[in-house]
Formats: structure tokens, sequence, C-alpha cells
């Protein structure tokens, strides 16, 4: 097949010529002084160039485009070597000595290298000019049109008053008709005359008429003028006022040709007022067309404008959903960011505190032997080092639990100032060594046990404390613990720390307690610490509903002070502990240790060893089942006292493990977990699984042990003596009813309405809290509480529930507290559950008395 001469021809076209004659302007730049490579002639067109700037750079070329926010588009593409689009640029050409306005729709597309560097940029544009003109010039012709709209409306609103006014005219003209026709029977001889009078208005009425006809061919011709062109609008509202001005002549000649005839009907004595009537019938007829002939105009302006209304409300439906869509897009990168980090300190929780674990573990372990003097003292340092990097592990860990709301509290018997004496006792070397008086000032009023988090308290105390030491140079460290309130149930108690140091500035009192804060800029130089255990601090206060304060002068000392409630208990306190004493009654206690990591694995050999208790080792929770169910020579299968579980394992982890434990075996054998990841350990889900208790490592020998002990002597007491059944721990009341009876006078019909009201209406109000600070919205939050508050006094709950929802209705105000927040919720959410269910048995108690 031969190619045509035409088809040769093209393909003799370079590439050079064919972007020369490509009706897109195009112009390539290289390297930041932007040197012009190329530009074709429809570029140089469009820029109104005729001299050659190839070779010279862009700004020297076109002065007048450096500031005007090209220079910036270069500098953006170079740095990022992105594509960028740019549209309705407005620049300022330079035109005959003048700089004129022009708009252009921009390309910048980055040249790179082989090595992916970008070393210049082609830009592909197009002149817009003409349509933004355009499209601000119709902005404007549109805002005009609606100015002129209103004042249409204004103008109608008029004409119907006056049409009002016509209309009662009206009535009073055919009152007045009725009483003509009377008088036509008596006058007969004059119908005549009146008749020739007659036809002379009748013609004159067809005149008007037919100047009425042209009078609205008129107006319709100007209406089709007014719909081509708007411009003219102003123009025919001036010919308008122009024809009302005559239509008021005309009127005022009329007024006299009515005094004239009314002169000529008092000489005929006859139907003067007939041609008053039809004359106003006549004004009235052609006032009416003319209303009609501009309401019809209104109306078809008023259906222009309500079409443009329809489109931008669909234009803002769809601009809402892509908002909406991209609001939900955000949230959901939100709340997978807070995953990640939820998942990063779980990581890393686990893989610090394992090798932690047998670090102090082991340290432990080769401080019982025999060593020398330096010896011991290099092991000391390392035990000591350990410790101090588990305080600072465990300070951001537990803020990480704060602010993700998973901070827990217990709530257990225990004695507190045999907990206070065991805090204390850990200052002791310290305090020696820096020739410190440690004064401690305990209220001998304060019950002896008592129900609360005896861990988190520990926690405040010991941060207090160790702050005191470590500011303080020479002096006393005072620890005083008072008792300021006592009621049938609980006891508030005031604790503070005081001590003899280097002070706070009052610029920093309000920062102290803020994250990753210190008193000053070289604190952490000098004294060490990151910041964290104050913000920790006040968070584990505020948490249990209490306050914390701090006073300060600076080279005098500190105290800090802090209020906490208890419940009041009969019963005993858990085992101490802080203390380990081999129990020479407890032997042979059979342990199997579930643990992948070989270290650790030796570790809790060396350590059960120390304890004389039989241990076996399994490598994750598959095996740990096979040696659970495994039979020995004799059939018989080998029975372990109890069971120390890692969570974390390959195969089958420690929840699997045990909940086929419980589940499938149907062993009630003793678990207690061991975990590295604190971040994540919820006591609620150890215990759902079936799991006894749980220990966070590094393990403490003094905690495990007498965990140990404890469980496998509860279990051997479950076993040998299945007929009876361990007495619970009495559960303590939390509602007081001598309030209702007193409002109510003891009457039981009134008593069983108000608990009846309190148990309808408030799991909707807990139900509302919960959900309210979920969604984030305080202002229900706030009103859900609000409604929950007179209920406190009215059934005895404590005082210190109500107080606490007022101080969540505060934090409302300013939600920045939400972990906080969280816990109040839980607490009173916890006491009003508690409550429900006491007065359902109070109902039942009243109905059957009035039975």
């Amino acid at each position: 097949m031969q190619m045509s001469q035409q088809n040769k021809r093209f393909l003799e076209l370079d590439m050079y010529s064919i972007l020369m004659q490509s009706p897109v302007a195009m112009c390539i730049f290289r390297g930041n002084q932007y040197i012009i490579d190329f530009a074709n002639d429809f570029y140089l067109q469009i820029l109104g160039k005729k001299h050659d700037i190839v070779g010279k750079p862009l700004f020297e070329s076109f002065p007048e485009l450096e500031n005007q926010g090209i220079k910036k588009n270069f500098e953006q593409v170079m740095e990022s070597g992105q594509i960028l689009h740019v549209n309705e640029h407005e620049a300022f050409l330079m035109n005959d000595g003048l700089l004129k306005q022009h708009y252009f729709n921009c390309i910048y597309q980055p040249l790179k290298s082989a090595d992916d560097v970008t070393i210049g940029i082609m830009v592909v544009f197009t002149q817009v000019t003409d349509l933004v003109l355009a499209k601000k010039k119709n902005i404007e012709n549109q805002k005009t049109l609606k100015i002129e709209l209103n004042i249409a409306h204004i103008e109608l609103a008029f004409q119907k008053v006056e049409k009002g006014k016509r209309a009662a005219e009206l009535g009073i003209a055919n009152i007045e008709l009725a009483f003509q026709d009377d008088e036509k029977g008596k006058r007969a001889a004059e119908l005549g005359i009146a008749n020739i009078e007659l036809a002379f208005q009748d013609d004159e009425k067809e005149k008007r008429a037919e100047e009425l006809i042209i009078a609205n061919k008129e107006l319709a011709f100007q209406g089709d003028e007014k719909e081509k062109r708007a411009e003219e609008l102003i123009i025919a509202n001036k010919e308008l006022v122009f024809q009302n001005k005559e239509k008021g002549k005309r009127a005022e000649e009329l007024i006299i040709a009515n005094k004239e005839l009314v002169f000529q009907n008092k000489e005929k004595e006859k139907r003067a007022e007939e041609l008053i009537i039809a004359n106003k019938e006549l004004l009235f007829q052609m006032g009416e067309k003319e209303k009609r002939a501009a309401e019809l105009v209104i109306a078809d302006i008023e259906l222009a404008f309500q079409n443009n209304e329809k489109e931008k409300r669909e234009i803002a439906n769809r601009e809402l959903q892509a908002a909406k869509t991209q609001a939900e897009n955000a949230t959901k990168i939100a709340e997978d960011a807070v995953k990640a980090k939820q998942q990063f300190l779980s990581n890393m929780s686990h893989e610090i505190r394992t090798p932690m674990n047998a670090i102090i573990g082991f340290t432990k372990v080769v401080l019982k032997t025999e060593l020398s003097a330096k010896q011991k003292e290099y092991m000391t340092a390392i035990k000591m080092s350990g410790d101090a990097l588990i305080v600072l592990i465990n300070d951001i860990l537990d803020l990480a639990k704060v602010d993700a709301g998973k901070m827990t509290f217990e709530r257990t018997p225990f004695k507190l100032a045999l907990s206070l004496s065991a805090m204390l006792h850990l200052f002791e070397t310290k305090i020696q060594e820096k020739n410190l008086k440690l004064v401690k000032e305990y209220d001998s009023r304060i019950p002896e046990v008592l129900i609360g988090d005896p861990v988190r308290l520990h926690q405040i105390i010991l941060n207090l404390v160790s702050n005191a030491v470590k500011f303080t140079s020479e002096g006393t460290i005072n620890v005083r613990v008072v008792l300021l309130h006592e009621d049938d149930e609980q006891v508030t108690i005031e604790f503070a720390v005081t001590d003899t140091g280097i002070g706070i500035s009052e610029d920093k009192m309000t920062k102290i307690f803020d994250n990753f804060q210190q008193a000053s800029s070289n604190t952490a130089r000098l004294f060490g610490g990151t910041g964290l255990g104050l913000a920790i601090v006040k968070q584990l206060v505020e948490s249990q509903g209490g306050t914390i304060t701090v006073k300060s002068t600076i080279d005098k000392g500190s105290t800090f002070s802090f209020t906490l409630s208890f419940q009041k208990t009969n019963a005993k306190a858990e085992s101490d502990t802080e203390t380990m004493e081999l129990s020479p009654d407890i032997s042979n206690i059979k342990v199997l240790v579930v643990e992948d990591m070989p270290l650790n694995q030796l570790l809790m050999k060396t350590v059960l060893d120390d304890f004389g208790f039989d241990r076996d080792i399994a490598n994750n929770g598959r095996i740990a089942i096979e040696k659970l169910t495994q039979k020995d020579a004799y059939g018989a299968i080998k029975v372990y006292d109890i069971i120390l579980m890692d969570l974390q394992m390959p195969e089958m982890n420690g929840f699997e493990a045990t909940e086929y434990i419980r589940n499938t075996l149907k062993s009630k054998i003793p678990i207690i977990a061991l975990t590295a990841d604190v971040t994540t350990v919820d006591v609620a889900k150890c215990k759902a699984v079936g799991m006894n208790d749980y220990i966070a490592k590094p393990i403490d020998e003094r905690v495990l042990y007498n965990k140990i002990v404890s469980l496998v002597k509860k279990n051997v007491v479950v076993h040998t003596n299945k007929a009876s059944k361990i007495e619970k721990q009495p559960k303590l009341r939390c509602t007081n009813l001598n309030y209702l009876m007193q409002r109510t006078k003891s009457n039981p019909i009134l008593m069983q309405e108000m608990i009846m009201a309190y148990l309808e209406q408030t799991p909707i109000l807990i139900s509302q809290m919960k959900q309210s600070f979920q969604d984030e919205d305080w202002h229900l939050l706030h009103t859900a509480v609000h409604k929950m508050i007179p209920s406190f006094l009215i059934m005895g709950i404590n005082t210190d529930f109500e107080n606490m929802a007022k101080k969540l209705m505060e934090y409302t105000q300013t939600p920045k507290q939400t972990a906080t927040m969280l816990g109040f919720i839980t607490q009173i959410e916890n006491v009003c559950l508690q409550a429900c269910e006491e007065l359902k048995d109070e109902l039942k108690t009243l109905k059957g008395a009035r039975k």
C-alpha cells in the first residue's frame, strides 16, 4: 500500500515543529533560574512577546510576574517534584507600557533526570480571562436583580392596599346606584337627555379602551425588552415613574371633569353620580389591568430566582455530602492513630519488661549468694538502676492508661497504717544517706481496716515522698495523715507530705502537674526525672474523686496534700505483700510454669526452688494442657496445685489455654497470670476467662510467694470442706432511707412511688450519661448528671458521690480532663446500679408489709 503525499509530509515534521504549532501554550524551564529552553508560538502570542526569549531567565523577560505568585508555584514544584494544577490564576502582564489583568489555567509538570531529581519544569496553560470576567459580571447582575425584586415586592404590597380602598368605594357606589334607580322612575322625562349624555360617555369609554389596548401592547413590549436586556431595567423604571406622573395628571383632570359633571347633574337633578361611578369603574379596571401585567412580570422574575436557588441548593447538598465523607475519613484516621499508639505502647511494654524481669530477678538471686563487699556493691547498684528504670516505665505506661481511659481501681480491704509504714521504710536508707529527719504523724482515730486501692495509694505517696527526698538536701521530711470526716459508711482522709527543700516558684505552681513538666529548666539536669510523677499523682487522685493541692516557698520548702475517701468495713485485710516469710506448714506445692522465654523459665525455676516448691515448665499453652492431661505408667494424672500462666505465647496464648482448662477440662486449679504487657492487662478480662489473679513483670518475689500461698490455701479449704461454703464478704450498703422516710412521714405508698420513680429513671440517665460521654455531647452529659444529683440525697447515697457528680458537671464546661471524667462516670454508675439493687429489695419489703 502506497503512502499518500499528505501522510509523507506529516511524517517529515519533527517533534519541535509539532510543539511549536500546538494550539496549547507550552514552555519549558531549566534549573532554579528558570531558563526558558523552549516556548511555542501560542505561548508568545498569549503573553504578548514578539522577540525571542529562549535562553533567558523567565523573570528577566517577564519581570512583572515575579511577585504575582508565579515564582512561588515554580519553587513548590521544584521542591516537591509533584504536578501542580492552578485554576484561574490572576496575573498582570505589561502591554503597551500598562499592566493589564489576565486569568490563566496552568499545569506545572516537573521534568526529572534519570536519578529522579527535578531539573526543570514544563508549563502548559490556557487563558480564561474572558470567562472569569463574564462570571464576575454575571454575579453582579444577579445581585442587582435581587435588589429590584425586593422593590417590586414592596410596590405589590402597596397596590394591594390601594385595591382594598377601591373595593370599599365600590360598595358605597352600589348603595348610591340603588337610590338613583328609585329616582329613575320619578324622572322618566329626563331620561332622553341622560341617554344622550350616556352615549357621549360611552364614546369616551371606547376612546379610553382603545388607549388602554395601546398601553397594554406597550407594556407587553416593555416586558419583552426587560427579559432580553436586564441592563435597561433602570431606564424602564424611570419610564414607569414618568407614566405614573402622567396618570396622576390625567386623574387630576378627571377630578376637574367630575366636578363639572357634578355641577351639571345638580342642574339636571339626575344622573351626575352615575357618570362619576362609571369613570371610577373605568379607572379601577385600568388599574387592575396594569397590576396584573406587573404581577406577571414579577412572577416570571420570581420563577427564575427560584430555579437559581434550586440549583444552588443541589450544589450545597453535594458539597455537604463530600464534607461529611471527608469528616468520616478523618475520624477513621484518628481512630487508627490511637489504636497504633496503644499497640506501640503494648509492644514496648512487653519488649522492655521481659528482659527487665530476668535482669532484676537474677540480680536478686545473686544478692542472696555469698559475695565479696565489692561484688555486693556492684550488684546492688545494678538492682537500684533496674528499679529506677521500672519506675520510669511504670510512669510512662500508667500515663498512657490514664489517657486511654483504662485506669482501673481495686476495692479491697487493707490496713492503712501498716501500708504507710511499709512505704516509708523504703526511704530509710536514702534519708539516712542525706542526713535528713523523717517525721510521721498518723491520726489514731482512723479505722484500722479500710476498703480502697492500696496499690494506687502506694503509687501516689511514693511519688510525693520520692520528690521530697530528691529536692531536700537538709532538714525534715514530714508525712501527715489526718481524719477529716467520718460517718457510718466511710471516712475522708487528708495526706500531706512536707519538705524543707528548694521550693517551687509561684509562676510554676500551675504547670507542675502537667505531663513532662518540672519546676525549672535545669531541674532534670540537677535532680533527674521525667516530669511525669506529679501528672500521674493528680490523675490518680482526681480519678478516685479526690483533690490535690500544693503550697511552696522558694528555698523554704513545699507541702503537697491530697484527700481521698475510703469505705469502712469489719472485714479483715488481705495479706501484707510487702513481707515474705516462708511458711513451714506450706510444703510440697507443685507449680506448673507456662512460659516461652528461656531466661524467664530459668528465673522462675530459681525463685520457686528458693521457695521450696516443686515446679514443672511448659513452653506454651498447648504443652501445658498436655501436661495437665498426661498420665503416668500407672494411669494416674499428675496433679498441680497452681499454674503460673504467661499471656503472650506462640501456638496457644494464656487466655486460650485458661479457657480450655476451665471450659473443656472443667478444672478449678488456681491460675495466676504473668504478663509484661501492663497497658492491655484488663483484670476483668483475666477473670472472665477464669484466672484467679495476675502479677506484672518484673515479678516481686514477695508478692509471688504470698499470692501462691494464699490461693493454694483457699483451694485446699474448698476441696477439704465441700459441704460448707466460704462466707462471702458482705457488700456494704450504699443507700440510707432515713431522709426518704422523713419526707414521706414513713407512708409506705409514697415511699413505693418514690423508689419506683428512681428505679425507672436511673437506668435511663446512666445510659444517657455514658452515651453522651462517648459522643462528646457535653451539654447532654451535663443535663443527665444534673438530673441525677437530687436522687443522691433522697436515697441517702453518700455525699461524696454528689460532690463527684457536681465536679463532673464542672468538667463538661471545659472538657479537657476526659480520663478523670470517665473515672467519675464509672464510679457514679457503680453506686447507682448498687442502689437500684438495694431499692428493689426494699420495694419488695414495702409491698409485703402492705399485704
